[in-house]
């Protein structure tokens, strides 16, 4: 009998593929001696993360230190993907924060934005998890 496993690593090609289709994750940097995670609106561009942010914790955050991490997840009643990416972050100026005024970027929320971050992975994986859950098939809806 052959059993297939299921958890499937995914490729880079793979992982900026589902990166690109999505546009939403956690941000999770240091500050002050401790992790933070934040929810950002992002989009994928040319090998790096780009976001908006307005000053606060998360611009501190990442300037202060630029090691940051980055986690995207989408899942289904059947399956679930996630891809996780260690990368340094840095504030954008100039013609290449100008760039990011033509990238699918605006805010998700009513709040001026004025700084531009990147993030260029260090490390990426993804898994694609073929789920189980015999609760959700048991429904008498």
């Amino acid at each position: 009998m052959l059993n297939e496993s299921p958890v499937h690593d995914l490729s880079d090609e793979q992982c900026w593929e589902f990166l690109g289709n999505h546009e939403f994750g956690r941000l999770a940097f240091h500050l002050a001696g401790e992790v933070h995670i934040a929810p950002v609106n992002y989009v994928a561009d040319n090998g790096r993360l780009i976001f908006r942010t307005a000053e606060g914790n998360k611009l501190l955050g990442v300037t202060m230190n630029q090691d940051v991490a980055f986690e995207v997840d989408q899942f289904t009643d059947d399956a679930a993907t996630s891809v996780v990416l260690r990368g340094v972050a840095e504030t954008l100026e100039g013609p290449d924060a100008d760039r990011a005024d033509t990238l699918p970027l605006r805010p998700w929320v009513a709040t001026t934005k004025l700084v531009v971050v990147a993030i260029t992975p260090t490390e990426m994986s993804g898994r694609h998890f073929e789920l189980q859950r015999p609760w959700l098939h048991a429904r008498t809806d």
